[in-house]
């Protein structure tokens, strides 16, 4: 998968599941703010990434994707 084609699908996917406008899901953005997770909802996408794209993001490493591009950057280098 591209990264154009994973921006495309996190954008997509996320908007629908956090019901959040597309436009807000850019690259700087932060995604604890843009999605406004809780800690329960973070498990929510956390489990959305997994199905998706069939890459599992350990608690471990939660604290170094803060923005979608750091998602982006970890979905295209797991997959």
């Amino acid at each position: 998968m591209t990264r154009e084609e994973i921006i495309e699908k996190v954008s997509n996917t996320l908007s629908e599941e956090f019901e959040v406008e597309q436009e807000l899901i850019t690259p700087e953005a932060v995604i604890y703010d843009t999605l406004q997770l809780d800690s329960l909802s973070l498990v929510d996408l956390v489990a959305v990434v997994q199905y998706t794209f069939k890459v599992k993001i350990p608690v471990a490493d939660l604290p170094s994707v803060k923005t979608f591009n750091d998602l982006y950057d970890y979905i295209e280098s797991h997959q």
